[in-house]
């Protein structure tokens, strides 16, 4: 790391916004947007994980323990007034601002809190997050994922040869990896490719897939011996350069899409587009720890017939908020944006409607809050200067 970046431009004082990024592009993207269209000058705090808490969880704390700190951008003052961060790792470094403050810096979090939401100033909660109701909480539908026209022009220009001689239908399969509580091995993989042949199969075309950083070799693996033949594959390797990756080409020029049901960052990405999409479902774990922790949560949940309990655990810190992915997919359904692997791929649909600007009116609401409080105080400074002269 060579330091924090400066956000939008350079100021004679500094930003009274940091942005703290961890290591997952997807939720880097979602934070960097919604800072981009408030305007307000920003510092980027990239902060990195030790190896364990790569893939390892850490025990949920205000702290810094879990960092690479000799590979992550500084944390030290001038504070700033506002955070805004994603993910376990990222809050609790922000949670540890707060404290160093000594309450000054607020914190806004995207996604959910894995304990104590009422430390947040504001919870920017899509609805796989099961989040109640309160009023530093904002509920969306959709994750606040698009992707970047700018990126996507680009990435089309590059490949433009490339795709232009495709037989058409081109059906673009984005693949993601296993996430809890979903089984993603060799077998769902071949399962996966056999569907994808039988779509081919009836409506000819080009069949493209591509892996990402979550699939696993294993699962890569198997959809390449399995897939049909004519199909092409990616498969993510770490060394690739960007250029070399099909992802934003495919957005570009697929005609319709097939999408691991685990991934909601590609989910809502290619629905934002108004493009066919059919989700592959991932069949849940069978062993009995997790179907009885999904069946827990669910009646612990804020709509669960247990939900008081579930309050009283939550806020006793014993207690997270559960996620369910699948909240994402009946919505895509229901709204006529998306079916299931094996359905008729729907039209071109509208996108989903854009919830991103009541969210950057409460930030700014944050923001001025934060102002005022500041002027009152420097106010009293002076007066209290002023009497004791």
């Amino acid at each position: 790391m060579t330091g924090s970046r400066l956000g939008v431009h350079t100021l004679a004082r500094p930003p009274r916004l940091w942005l703290l990024l961890g290591d997952k592009a997807g939720d880097n993207a979602q934070v960097l947007e919604l800072a981009h269209a408030l305007g307000e000058p920003f510092i980027v705090k990239r902060l990195l994980p030790r190896p364990q808490w790569v893939v390892g969880k850490p025990r949920f704390a205000p702290g810094l323990y879990h960092l690479d700190l000799a590979r992550s951008d500084p944390l030290e003052p001038p504070w700033p007034e506002l955070i805004l961060t994603i993910g376990r790792r990222p809050s609790m470094a922000a949670l540890w601002v707060a404290e160093q403050s000594r309450g000054f810096t607020r914190i806004a979090l995207l996604g959910r809190p894995k304990r104590w939401p009422e430390r947040f100033a504001l919870i920017i909660a899509p609805a796989h997050y099961d989040v109640p109701p309160a009023p530093n909480v904002i509920r969306l539908q959709l994750p606040l994922l698009r992707p970047d026209p700018r990126k996507i022009a680009q990435a089309a220009e590059r490949w433009r040869s490339q795709f232009a001689t495709l037989p058409r239908p081109l059906t673009a399969c984005l693949v993601g990896g296993e996430t809890k509580p979903y089984r993603f091995d060799a077998a769902v993989a071949r399962d996966l490719a056999g569907r994808l042949a039988a779509l081919a199969a009836r409506d000819g075309g080009t069949l493209y897939v591509s892996t990402s950083r979550r699939t696993s070799r294993e699962v890569a693996d198997a959809l390449e011996a399995s897939l049909p033949a004519g199909a092409r594959i990616y498969r993510w390797r770490a060394e690739d350069p960007a250029e070399a990756n099909p992802y934003l080409a495919l957005l570009a020029f697929a005609d319709r899409f097939v999408v691991t049901g685990d991934s909601v960052s590609m989910i809502v990405e290619v629905a934002r587009l108004g493009r066919p999409l059919a989700i592959a479902e991932l069949p849940v774990r069978r062993d009995p720890l997790t179907r009885s922790k999904r069946l827990l949560a669910r009646a612990l949940g804020p709509e669960g017939p247990w939900s008081r309990l579930g309050a009283l655990a939550r806020r006793a810190g014993v207690l997270g908020f559960p996620r369910e992915i699948e909240r994402i997919h009946r919505y895509l359904y229901e709204s006529g944006r998306a079916v299931r692997l094996g359905e008729a791929f729907p039209s071109a649909t509208h996108p989903p409607p854009d919830e991103l600007d009541q969210v950057i009116a409460r930030l700014r609401a944050l923001l001025e809050q934060e102002s005022v409080a500041r002027s009152l105080c420097e106010r009293v400074g002076q007066s209290a200067t002023r009497g004791s002269s």
